[in-house]
Protein backbone atom coordinates (compact mmCIF):
# COMPACT_ATOMS: atom_id res chain seq x y z
CA UNK A 1 0.00 0.00 0.00
CA UNK A 2 1.08 3.47 -0.67
CA UNK A 3 1.31 4.05 3.33
CA UNK A 4 4.20 1.52 3.54
CA UNK A 5 5.78 3.88 0.89
CA UNK A 6 5.57 6.67 2.56
CA UNK A 7 6.36 5.37 6.19
CA UNK A 8 9.54 4.61 3.79
CA UNK A 9 9.96 8.12 3.20
CA UNK A 10 8.89 8.98 6.37
CA UNK A 11 11.82 7.75 7.84
CA UNK A 12 14.74 8.61 5.31
CA UNK A 13 14.83 6.27 3.59
CA UNK A 14 14.15 6.44 -0.46
CA UNK A 15 11.23 4.46 -1.88
CA UNK A 16 12.08 1.68 -3.37
CA UNK A 17 11.75 2.11 -7.21
CA UNK A 18 11.25 -0.40 -9.99
CA UNK A 19 13.24 -0.47 -13.42
CA UNK A 20 12.68 2.28 -15.67
CA UNK A 21 10.18 1.47 -18.44
CA UNK A 22 11.48 3.43 -21.92
CA UNK A 23 8.12 4.06 -23.54
CA UNK A 24 9.59 6.09 -26.84
CA UNK A 25 12.03 7.31 -28.56
CA UNK A 26 13.48 9.86 -30.98
CA UNK A 27 15.55 11.85 -32.64
CA UNK A 28 17.24 15.50 -31.62
CA UNK A 29 15.95 17.85 -34.51
CA UNK A 30 14.13 21.19 -33.73
CA UNK A 31 14.20 23.93 -36.35
CA UNK A 32 12.98 27.34 -36.10
CA UNK A 33 9.29 27.94 -35.55
CA UNK A 34 7.53 27.43 -38.89
CA UNK A 35 4.00 26.96 -37.43
CA UNK A 36 2.93 23.34 -39.05
CA UNK A 37 6.31 23.85 -41.15
CA UNK A 38 8.91 23.48 -38.71
CA UNK A 39 11.01 20.49 -38.82
CA UNK A 40 10.91 18.80 -35.86
CA UNK A 41 11.83 15.02 -35.04
CA UNK A 42 11.75 14.66 -31.52
CA UNK A 43 9.63 12.71 -28.83
CA UNK A 44 8.27 14.97 -25.82
CA UNK A 45 5.24 15.88 -23.55
CA UNK A 46 4.69 12.72 -21.49
CA UNK A 47 1.64 12.19 -19.41
CA UNK A 48 0.75 9.64 -17.10
CA UNK A 49 -2.75 8.00 -15.66
CA UNK A 50 -3.34 5.04 -13.61
CA UNK A 51 -4.92 1.99 -15.85
CA UNK A 52 -7.75 0.72 -14.74
CA UNK A 53 -7.10 -2.96 -13.56
CA UNK A 54 -3.40 -2.25 -12.41
CA UNK A 55 -0.52 -0.46 -14.08
CA UNK A 56 -0.49 2.59 -15.86
CA UNK A 57 -1.42 4.45 -19.08
CA UNK A 58 1.24 7.23 -20.61
CA UNK A 59 0.79 9.18 -23.61
CA UNK A 60 2.72 11.18 -25.21
CA UNK A 61 3.90 13.71 -28.74
CA UNK A 62 5.82 12.14 -31.50
CA UNK A 63 7.11 16.11 -32.67
CA UNK A 64 8.17 14.21 -36.08
CA UNK A 65 4.68 13.07 -37.34
CA UNK A 66 2.56 15.32 -35.52
CA UNK A 67 0.95 12.90 -33.60
CA UNK A 68 -0.22 11.89 -29.42
CA UNK A 69 0.57 8.67 -28.53
CA UNK A 70 -0.63 6.31 -25.75
CA UNK A 71 0.95 2.73 -24.44
CA UNK A 72 -0.71 0.74 -21.59
CA UNK A 73 1.62 -0.54 -18.87
CA UNK A 74 0.99 -3.48 -17.52
CA UNK A 75 2.23 -3.95 -13.80
CA UNK A 76 4.50 -6.18 -14.92
CA UNK A 77 5.36 -7.45 -18.01
CA UNK A 78 6.20 -5.30 -21.63
CA UNK A 79 4.49 -2.22 -22.05
CA UNK A 80 1.82 -2.72 -24.96
CA UNK A 81 1.80 -1.35 -28.51
CA UNK A 82 1.54 2.29 -29.17
CA UNK A 83 -1.82 3.31 -30.58
CA UNK A 84 -2.02 7.04 -32.46
CA UNK A 85 -4.51 9.29 -30.98
CA UNK A 86 -4.98 12.12 -32.84
CA UNK A 87 -3.98 11.13 -36.70
CA UNK A 88 -3.80 14.12 -37.59
CA UNK A 89 -0.16 14.57 -39.18
CA UNK A 90 -0.60 18.12 -40.97
CA UNK A 91 -0.89 19.88 -37.35
CA UNK A 92 0.99 19.34 -34.41
CA UNK A 93 -0.65 17.58 -31.29
CA UNK A 94 0.34 19.07 -28.06
CA UNK A 95 0.46 18.30 -24.42
CA UNK A 96 -1.97 15.54 -23.94
CA UNK A 97 -4.32 14.59 -20.58
CA UNK A 98 -5.70 11.49 -20.31
CA UNK A 99 -8.41 10.42 -17.80
CA UNK A 100 -9.92 6.84 -17.06
CA UNK A 101 -13.84 6.67 -16.01
CA UNK A 102 -14.55 5.47 -12.61
CA UNK A 103 -18.09 4.26 -14.17
CA UNK A 104 -17.17 2.97 -17.27
CA UNK A 105 -14.52 0.04 -16.92
CA UNK A 106 -12.69 0.30 -20.52
CA UNK A 107 -12.96 3.80 -21.32
CA UNK A 108 -10.23 5.75 -21.51
CA UNK A 109 -10.08 9.52 -22.78
CA UNK A 110 -7.60 12.20 -23.81
CA UNK A 111 -7.84 15.68 -24.25
CA UNK A 112 -4.68 17.72 -26.15
CA UNK A 113 -3.68 21.09 -27.98
CA UNK A 114 -4.13 20.57 -31.73
CA UNK A 115 -1.73 23.22 -33.44
CA UNK A 116 -4.64 24.25 -36.13
CA UNK A 117 -4.79 28.11 -37.37
CA UNK A 118 -7.87 29.20 -37.80
CA UNK A 119 -7.08 32.95 -38.62
CA UNK A 120 -6.51 34.53 -35.37
CA UNK A 121 -3.44 35.83 -34.07
CA UNK A 122 -2.28 32.22 -32.12
CA UNK A 123 -2.24 28.31 -33.46
CA UNK A 124 -4.47 26.15 -30.86
CA UNK A 125 -7.79 24.21 -30.67
CA UNK A 126 -8.53 21.54 -28.05
CA UNK A 127 -9.03 18.03 -29.04
CA UNK A 128 -10.48 15.24 -27.75
CA UNK A 129 -10.63 11.33 -28.24
CA UNK A 130 -12.13 8.47 -26.66
CA UNK A 131 -11.20 4.57 -25.94
CA UNK A 132 -14.13 1.98 -24.95
CA UNK A 133 -11.69 -0.87 -24.86
CA UNK A 134 -8.73 0.25 -22.83
CA UNK A 135 -7.20 2.27 -25.02
CA UNK A 136 -6.50 -0.24 -27.85
CA UNK A 137 -8.62 1.94 -30.80
CA UNK A 138 -9.80 5.32 -30.16
CA UNK A 139 -12.28 7.59 -31.84
CA UNK A 140 -11.78 10.12 -34.31
CA UNK A 141 -10.98 13.07 -32.56
CA UNK A 142 -13.49 15.61 -31.39
CA UNK A 143 -12.55 19.81 -31.59
CA UNK A 144 -13.83 21.33 -28.26
CA UNK A 145 -13.28 24.69 -29.12
CA UNK A 146 -13.18 25.49 -33.28
CA UNK A 147 -12.32 28.79 -32.44
CA UNK A 148 -9.26 31.75 -33.21
CA UNK A 149 -8.28 32.48 -29.94
CA UNK A 150 -5.02 30.36 -29.66
CA UNK A 151 -6.71 28.18 -27.11
CA UNK A 152 -4.35 25.65 -24.70
CA UNK A 153 -2.35 28.48 -23.90
CA UNK A 154 -2.03 30.32 -20.63
CA UNK A 155 -0.77 34.10 -21.36
CA UNK A 156 1.35 35.62 -19.00
CA UNK A 157 1.75 38.39 -20.91
CA UNK A 158 1.51 39.50 -24.32
CA UNK A 159 4.99 38.11 -25.30
CA UNK A 160 4.75 34.95 -22.60
CA UNK A 161 2.29 32.33 -22.31
CA UNK A 162 2.17 28.53 -21.44
CA UNK A 163 1.25 25.94 -24.19
CA UNK A 164 -0.31 23.01 -22.50
CA UNK A 165 -3.36 25.73 -20.80
CA UNK A 166 -6.27 22.59 -19.79
CA UNK A 167 -7.07 19.65 -18.16
CA UNK A 168 -9.84 17.22 -18.24
CA UNK A 169 -11.42 15.02 -15.55
CA UNK A 170 -14.18 12.24 -15.44
CA UNK A 171 -16.12 12.77 -12.38
CA UNK A 172 -17.97 10.29 -10.10
CA UNK A 173 -21.57 11.12 -11.43
CA UNK A 174 -20.43 9.94 -14.94
CA UNK A 175 -19.96 13.54 -16.72
CA UNK A 176 -16.77 13.96 -18.67
CA UNK A 177 -15.73 17.49 -18.05
CA UNK A 178 -12.98 19.67 -19.85
CA UNK A 179 -11.37 23.06 -19.30
CA UNK A 180 -8.59 25.01 -21.31
CA UNK A 181 -7.63 28.68 -21.38
CA UNK A 182 -7.23 31.14 -24.81
CA UNK A 183 -4.64 33.49 -25.76
CA UNK A 184 -7.11 36.22 -25.56
CA UNK A 185 -7.72 35.08 -21.67
CA UNK A 186 -11.32 33.94 -21.62
CA UNK A 187 -11.06 30.08 -19.25
CA UNK A 188 -13.77 27.86 -21.20
CA UNK A 189 -15.59 24.28 -19.95
CA UNK A 190 -16.88 21.77 -21.70
CA UNK A 191 -18.96 19.04 -20.43
CA UNK A 192 -20.23 15.50 -21.61
CA UNK A 193 -22.86 13.29 -20.32
CA UNK A 194 -22.69 10.55 -22.60
CA UNK A 195 -19.32 9.34 -21.79
CA UNK A 196 -17.67 11.49 -24.80
CA UNK A 197 -19.79 10.80 -27.30
CA UNK A 198 -20.67 14.35 -27.59
CA UNK A 199 -20.09 17.44 -25.47
CA UNK A 200 -22.24 20.15 -24.82
CA UNK A 201 -21.29 23.92 -26.53
CA UNK A 202 -18.10 25.42 -24.47
CA UNK A 203 -19.19 28.20 -22.40
CA UNK A 204 -16.63 30.80 -20.59
CA UNK A 205 -16.55 30.94 -16.60
CA UNK A 206 -13.82 33.24 -16.30
CA UNK A 207 -10.67 35.29 -17.86
CA UNK A 208 -11.03 38.30 -20.14
CA UNK A 209 -8.35 40.13 -22.03
CA UNK A 210 -7.00 42.19 -18.78
CA UNK A 211 -6.89 39.00 -16.70
CA UNK A 212 -6.25 36.52 -18.55
CA UNK A 213 -6.97 32.57 -17.21
CA UNK A 214 -4.14 30.24 -17.17
CA UNK A 215 -3.07 26.86 -16.15
CA UNK A 216 -6.67 25.36 -15.27
CA UNK A 217 -6.68 22.22 -12.82
CA UNK A 218 -9.80 20.07 -12.45
CA UNK A 219 -10.25 17.42 -9.58
CA UNK A 220 -13.55 15.06 -8.98
CA UNK A 221 -15.33 14.92 -5.20
CA UNK A 222 -18.09 13.19 -4.59
CA UNK A 223 -20.88 12.56 -6.55
CA UNK A 224 -21.82 15.14 -9.24
CA UNK A 225 -18.41 17.70 -7.33
CA UNK A 226 -15.99 19.12 -9.70
CA UNK A 227 -13.29 21.79 -8.67
CA UNK A 228 -12.08 23.58 -10.70
CA UNK A 229 -8.68 25.60 -9.99
CA UNK A 230 -6.67 28.48 -12.20
CA UNK A 231 -4.37 31.57 -12.00
CA UNK A 232 -3.95 34.87 -14.14
CA UNK A 233 -1.51 36.41 -16.36
CA UNK A 234 -0.57 39.74 -16.42
CA UNK A 235 -0.62 40.49 -12.40
CA UNK A 236 2.99 40.02 -10.39
CA UNK A 237 0.43 39.59 -6.92
CA UNK A 238 -1.54 36.85 -9.40
CA UNK A 239 -4.01 34.43 -6.80
CA UNK A 240 -5.45 30.68 -7.42
CA UNK A 241 -8.83 31.08 -7.75
CA UNK A 242 -10.59 27.44 -6.99
CA UNK A 243 -14.49 27.03 -7.79
CA UNK A 244 -16.69 24.38 -7.10
CA UNK A 245 -19.35 22.67 -9.32
CA UNK A 246 -22.36 21.01 -7.33
CA UNK A 247 -23.96 19.35 -11.10
CA UNK A 248 -20.98 18.03 -12.35
CA UNK A 249 -19.53 20.56 -14.20
CA UNK A 250 -22.46 22.76 -15.55
CA UNK A 251 -22.16 25.27 -13.31
CA UNK A 252 -19.98 26.58 -11.45
CA UNK A 253 -19.58 28.85 -8.10
CA UNK A 254 -17.91 32.14 -7.00
CA UNK A 255 -14.23 31.30 -6.87
CA UNK A 256 -12.10 31.50 -3.70
CA UNK A 257 -8.54 33.07 -3.68
CA UNK A 258 -5.32 32.01 -2.29
CA UNK A 259 -3.52 34.63 0.01
CA UNK A 260 -1.49 37.16 -1.65
CA UNK A 261 2.33 36.06 -1.86
CA UNK A 262 3.41 36.84 -4.97
CA UNK A 263 2.68 35.37 -8.30
CA UNK A 264 1.22 32.19 -7.91
CA UNK A 265 1.51 29.69 -10.75
CA UNK A 266 0.89 26.32 -12.32
CA UNK A 267 -2.33 24.74 -9.71
CA UNK A 268 -2.71 21.18 -9.18
CA UNK A 269 -5.50 19.61 -7.46
CA UNK A 270 -6.25 15.95 -5.53
CA UNK A 271 -9.36 14.88 -3.56
CA UNK A 272 -8.73 12.47 -0.55
CA UNK A 273 -10.91 9.73 0.79
CA UNK A 274 -12.59 12.09 3.13
CA UNK A 275 -13.23 14.69 0.49
CA UNK A 276 -10.80 17.10 1.71
CA UNK A 277 -9.35 19.41 -1.20
CA UNK A 278 -5.62 20.01 -1.47
CA UNK A 279 -3.93 22.09 -3.60
CA UNK A 280 -0.36 22.77 -4.88
CA UNK A 281 0.66 25.21 -6.67
CA UNK A 282 4.41 27.41 -7.49
CA UNK A 283 4.99 30.81 -5.90
CA UNK A 284 7.14 33.27 -7.82
CA UNK A 285 7.93 36.25 -4.93
CA UNK A 286 10.22 38.93 -5.83
CA UNK A 287 13.95 38.61 -5.62
CA UNK A 288 13.43 34.37 -4.92
CA UNK A 289 13.82 31.77 -6.80
CA UNK A 290 9.72 29.74 -7.04
CA UNK A 291 9.10 27.63 -4.80
CA UNK A 292 5.80 24.67 -4.80
CA UNK A 293 3.79 25.83 -1.75
CA UNK A 294 0.71 23.64 -0.58
CA UNK A 295 -2.52 24.24 0.94
CA UNK A 296 -5.97 22.66 1.78
CA UNK A 297 -9.71 23.66 1.94
CA UNK A 298 -11.31 24.65 4.84
CA UNK A 299 -14.78 26.11 6.38
CA UNK A 300 -14.19 28.84 4.73
CA UNK A 301 -11.00 29.30 2.89
CA UNK A 302 -8.02 27.91 2.41
CA UNK A 303 -5.69 27.08 5.37
CA UNK A 304 -2.10 29.08 5.29
CA UNK A 305 0.10 27.87 2.69
CA UNK A 306 3.43 26.36 3.24
CA UNK A 307 6.48 25.46 1.20
CA UNK A 308 7.06 21.89 0.32
CA UNK A 309 10.56 22.25 -1.98
CA UNK A 310 13.51 23.73 -2.18
CA UNK A 311 13.92 26.81 -3.46
CA UNK A 312 14.10 26.36 -7.60
CA UNK A 313 10.96 23.91 -8.37
CA UNK A 314 7.78 24.90 -10.16
CA UNK A 315 5.11 23.38 -12.16
CA UNK A 316 3.75 21.09 -9.53
CA UNK A 317 2.03 18.01 -9.56
CA UNK A 318 -0.40 16.68 -6.80
CA UNK A 319 -2.17 13.55 -6.73
CA UNK A 320 -3.49 10.84 -4.21
CA UNK A 321 -4.52 7.27 -3.14
CA UNK A 322 -8.21 8.04 -2.31
CA UNK A 323 -7.48 7.64 1.54
CA UNK A 324 -4.73 9.75 3.27
CA UNK A 325 -1.40 9.48 0.76
CA UNK A 326 -0.73 12.61 -1.14
CA UNK A 327 2.40 12.93 -3.72
CA UNK A 328 3.67 15.80 -4.99
CA UNK A 329 5.83 15.93 -7.80
CA UNK A 330 7.68 18.92 -9.51
CA UNK A 331 10.36 20.44 -11.96
CA UNK A 332 13.02 21.27 -10.55
CA UNK A 333 15.00 23.89 -12.73
CA UNK A 334 18.49 24.37 -13.21
CA UNK A 335 20.52 27.91 -13.83
CA UNK A 336 18.93 28.50 -17.36
CA UNK A 337 15.22 27.37 -15.34
CA UNK A 338 14.96 24.88 -17.18
CA UNK A 339 14.10 21.66 -15.66
CA UNK A 340 17.03 19.09 -15.24
CA UNK A 341 14.96 16.31 -12.81
CA UNK A 342 11.61 16.27 -11.10
CA UNK A 343 11.52 16.61 -7.22
CA UNK A 344 8.85 14.48 -4.99
CA UNK A 345 7.49 15.12 -1.33
CA UNK A 346 4.96 12.73 0.07
CA UNK A 347 2.35 12.86 3.45
CA UNK A 348 0.66 10.21 4.72
CA UNK A 349 -1.63 12.35 7.23
CA UNK A 350 -3.87 13.78 4.35
CA UNK A 351 -1.12 16.74 4.27
CA UNK A 352 -0.56 17.51 7.58
CA UNK A 353 3.08 17.21 6.98
CA UNK A 354 5.16 16.02 3.84
CA UNK A 355 8.47 14.56 3.80
CA UNK A 356 12.10 16.52 2.62
CA UNK A 357 11.95 17.29 -1.07
CA UNK A 358 13.93 14.72 -2.76
CA UNK A 359 14.83 14.18 -6.61
CA UNK A 360 13.37 11.22 -8.04
CA UNK A 361 15.78 8.71 -8.76
CA UNK A 362 16.30 8.56 -12.79
CA UNK A 363 14.63 11.51 -13.90
CA UNK A 364 17.61 14.03 -14.16
CA UNK A 365 18.50 15.28 -17.38
CA UNK A 366 21.20 14.08 -19.73
CA UNK A 367 24.36 15.90 -20.42
CA UNK A 368 24.18 18.04 -23.15
CA UNK A 369 20.12 18.07 -22.58
CA UNK A 370 17.04 19.28 -20.86
CA UNK A 371 13.73 17.96 -19.60
CA UNK A 372 10.82 18.36 -21.41
CA UNK A 373 8.29 19.80 -22.50
CA UNK A 374 9.74 21.75 -24.93
CA UNK A 375 6.37 23.56 -25.56
CA UNK A 376 5.23 24.63 -22.57
CA UNK A 377 5.83 23.25 -18.85
CA UNK A 378 2.05 23.20 -17.92
CA UNK A 379 1.63 18.93 -17.56
CA UNK A 380 0.94 16.28 -15.63
CA UNK A 381 3.80 13.71 -15.16
CA UNK A 382 2.25 12.07 -11.50
CA UNK A 383 -0.19 9.16 -11.49
CA UNK A 384 -1.47 7.36 -8.12
CA UNK A 385 -3.52 4.75 -8.27
CA UNK A 386 -5.83 3.11 -5.15
CA UNK A 387 -3.78 0.37 -4.29
CA UNK A 388 -0.72 2.96 -4.08
CA UNK A 389 1.44 2.39 -6.87
CA UNK A 390 3.26 5.87 -7.63
CA UNK A 391 4.57 6.17 -11.58
CA UNK A 392 5.91 9.47 -12.69
CA UNK A 393 6.35 10.16 -16.53
CA UNK A 394 9.19 12.80 -18.03
CA UNK A 395 10.77 13.39 -21.25
CA UNK A 396 14.31 14.73 -22.71
CA UNK A 397 16.00 16.29 -25.89
CA UNK A 398 19.38 16.18 -26.33
CA UNK A 399 19.40 18.63 -29.66
CA UNK A 400 20.53 17.41 -32.94
CA UNK A 401 21.13 13.89 -31.12
CA UNK A 402 18.18 12.12 -29.18
CA UNK A 403 14.84 12.28 -26.97
CA UNK A 404 13.27 10.00 -24.85
CA UNK A 405 9.79 9.11 -22.75
CA UNK A 406 10.39 7.49 -19.49
CA UNK A 407 8.50 5.76 -16.75
CA UNK A 408 9.13 5.60 -13.11
CA UNK A 409 7.28 3.54 -10.86
CA UNK A 410 7.75 3.46 -6.91
CA UNK A 411 7.08 0.10 -5.59
CA UNK A 412 4.27 0.39 -2.93
CA UNK A 413 5.58 -2.51 -1.10
CA UNK A 414 9.37 -0.59 -0.45
CA UNK A 415 11.53 -2.21 2.33
CA UNK A 416 13.37 0.85 4.78
CA UNK A 417 16.80 0.83 3.67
Amino acid sequence: MLRTLFAALALGAAPGWQDTVEIAAGGGEKGPWRQNLSRYDYVDDATVAPRPGGGQLVAWVEQGGRDVWLRAVPESGRPGPPVNVSRSPATFSWLPRIAADPRRPGHVYLLWQEIIFSGGSHGGDILFARSRDGGKTFSAPLNLSRSRGGDGKGRLSRDVWSNGSLDLVAANDGSLVAAWTEYEGALWVARSRDAGASFWAARVVAGDGRQPARAPALAAGAGATVYLAWTVGEDAAARIRVARSTDGGASFGAPLLTGAEGRADAPSLAVDGAGRLHLAYALHAPGRRPEVRYTSLRAGGFAPARTVSAPGAAYPMLAGDGRDGLALAWENLGPSERPVSLGLAVSRDAGRSFTEPAAVPGSDAPAGGSNGSQQGLLGRKLAVDRAGQMALVNSSLVPGERSRVWLMRGRPDASVR
